[in-house]
């Protein structure tokens, strides 16, 4: 295997790669040529992850496993179903795409994750998590009901393993006795050097079809002894636990195969091979390495899950610094406040590093819970903290809250217990694409009791409303977004801001426009109030709304305009029409949001701009809506 120690800037040569445009190409070729194609297919993946950013360390590893699934299966006929997607770019170089890399995550150009619409090699669209094992029993069954003689594999990964969803289907798909082959991904463990040899050779005997003709053949005898063949099973399954961690799989139903090497093109082309001829639940445990074959992302595999894109202005020591993150603000005042309260506990689900928890992890470790990827634990485990009297605080992405919900209502809001929520990538995400946009938590929470939702619209009134949220007795989230903010500066104090209280910060004499603005828009709404000399309001507070300055608004202006980075379905902007309603207003209304659809991948900026949510987009807006009233 060829190693890399940095990432080309020039496109490489490919001799093979260029031959494949289909798995159709793959699969014509001599399966000694196998290993040079993984090196050329990991140079163009360091290439092209170098011209646009994005996820490449999960993909690296997977190299091997990409092309042997598509060298041994009729793809797209065979279903391979991804989980999360970050593992998927060498299957979209593979599978027609390869020139189209370049303009991965850019608007109009390739989603950074599965997509149905995208391909056929895409069978199921995923960004979240934990998915693919559910969506291939349904492909199995599926193809059973009509008759069709395909392949359904299922990838995933050993950190979507820890998901509960993912066991709910396997055992699922054990108790009915399904034709599908789980391939676990496993990137965290390693195959020590004097048993790796020993677990490959009888992960191959306990594939190979002669094991596999005798194991049928002694089912039929043993069924007519009674008690015989279960206690076969159970000493077949003990045996496989004294070289490989399988005996969990091989309870829930499933012929577990490994641990294998990841690695080792051959091998798991040979292993497939096999394993297609064997009927019912397999799980092949596959070991691989996160970043292989990229020096740098082997020896930092958590620094290097992904990159930004190269630019020459990157290459520039003396570039201006930039303003600190949102996530660095949290993270900075998640320590400052642990000094304060030793009551205080923070809890992630595997998002440590995008939050900006790692300082705080690091001075405070036995206070600081990343549960993996398990939201719905996440939330439950930190009601039962509160209920205990400490001061939780969760910290999550505005998108993977979503799959909490049921425990956000039951188990913390119905309770009316003390969690801080921090919604990191509220709004535009970017170039994460529509898996990831963190567009509808204002709908979503703002209908539930007992609920307060802020959204600060710079760094200081960040750090302030995270403390009026932990000083707060109840539960709070505070939503804020990817990136940094406009560089205002914010003092490390305990200062902390009325609930339910607005700031007018630009005021207007004339009573033509009034702008509330929720969030980080703030820019932009200053911007279209200045073009049109209106007043504009930082309304802070989603819910309780300042019910104060609307009544005082009520039929004063012309036209009350809301502006908000969530859809307007059910938002902020819903929440002022319906107080205006019970004032039995006769005001003027319009509500600025994202629309009633996913909002694609590309640049955030861009992404205001096409949704009409910059300054211009903004005013023009307001002036279609005065000249039709």
């Amino acid at each position: 295997m060829k190693i890399f120690d940095s990432i080309p800037t020039q496109k490489p040569e490919t001799e093979i790669l260029e031959q494949i445009n289909l798995p159709s190409d793959l699969r014509n070729l001599n399966q000694s040529e196998i290993p040079k194609l993984a090196d050329e297919l990991r140079e163009f993946l360091l290439y092209s992850v170098g011209k646009t950013g994005g996820h490449f360390g999960a993909g690296l590893g997977v190299i091997e496993l990409t092309l042997a699934l598509h060298y041994k299966f009729n793809t797209p006929y065979d279903r391979i179903v991804w989980d999360v997607g970050h593992q998927t770019y060498p299957h979209k170089i593979l599978t027609g795409r390869r020139e189209e890399m370049e303009n991965m995550r850019q608007s109009n150009g390739l989603a950074p994750f599965p997509v149905r619409s995208e391909s056929e090699f895409d069978t199921f669209g995923v960004g979240h998590s934990s998915t693919s094992i559910s969506a291939a029993l349904g492909m199995i069954t599926a193809a059973e009901k009509k008759n069709e003689d395909r392949h359904v594999t299922a990838v995933i990964g050993d950190g979507a393993m820890t998901a509960g969803m993912a066991y709910e289907a396997l055992a699922h798909a054990g108790s009915i006795d399904k034709n599908l082959l789980v391939i676990l991904n496993d990137n965290q463990m390693s195959i020590s050097e004097n048993i790796g040899g020993l677990r490959n050779y009888l992960a191959r005997i306990w594939a190979s079809k002669t094991y596999n003709r005798i194991r049928e053949s002694g089912k039929s005898v043993l069924t007519y002894l009674p008690g015989a063949k279960e206690f076969a099973r159970k000493a077949e399954i003990h045996a496989k636990g004294m070289v490989a961690p399988g005996s969990l799989f091989e309870e829930l139903g499933f012929e577990y195969f490994g641990p294998v090497d990841g690695h080792d093109s051959n091998n798991l082309i040979n292993m497939l091979d096999d394993l297609k001829h064997i009927n019912g639940p397999r799980f092949l445990h596959v070991i691989t390495t996160k970043g292989k074959g990229f020096a740098p992302a082997e020896n930092d595999p958590v620094g290097f899950h992904a990159i930004n894109k190269i630019k020459q202005e990157d290459l520039n020591t003396n570039t201006k610094p930039k303003a600190p993150s949102y996530s660095k603000i949290f993270g900075d005042w998640l320590s400052y406040k642990a000094t304060k309260d030793e009551k205080l506990v923070a809890i992630t689900p595997a998002m440590g590093e995008g939050s900006g928890m790692i300082e705080f992890s690091e001075n405070f470790p036995d206070r600081y819970f990343d549960v993996a990827i398990a939201e719905q634990h996440s939330v439950s485990f930190a009601a039962g903290l509160a209920c205990e009297g400490m001061k939780p605080v969760v910290a999550i992405y505005s998108t993977f809250l979503q799959r909490a919900y049921d425990q956000l209502i039951h188990d913390v809001a119905l309770q009316n217990l003390d969690v801080l929520f921090a919604l990191d990538r509220a709004g535009l995400v970017g170039l994460d694409g529509a898996t990831h946009q963190g567009a509808f938590d204002l709908s979503f929470i703002r209908c539930i009791p007992n609920m307060i939702i802020m959204a600060p619209s710079d760094e200081t009134s960040a750090w302030k409303m995270l403390n009026t949220g932990y000083q707060h007795e109840g539960p709070v989230a505070v939503r804020y977004p990817r990136g940094s903010g406009n560089g205002a500066k914010y003092d490390m104090t305990d200062e902390t801001i009325e609930i339910g209280t607005s700031l007018t910060v630009l005021n207007s004499d004339e009573k033509e426009v009034i702008i509330l603005s929720f969030g980080t828009l703030l820019k932009s709404a200053l911007e279209a109030g200045e073009n049109l000399n209106a007043t504009v309001v930082d309304m802070r507070f989603i819910k309780p709304l300042d019910e104060k300055l609307i009544s005082e608004i009520n039929n004063v202006y012309r036209l009350i305009v809301t502006l908000e980075d969530n859809v307007t379905a059910g938002g902020a902007g819903s929440g002022v029409n319906e107080k205006l309603i019970e004032l039995n207003s006769n005001s003027k209304i319009l509500n600025l949001g994202l629309p009633d659809e996913f909002v694609e991948h590309g640049d955030q900026e861009q992404q205001k701009v096409l949704n009409g949510l910059d300054g211009i987009g903004v005013t023009k807006a307001i002036e279609k809506k005065l000249n039709s009233i």
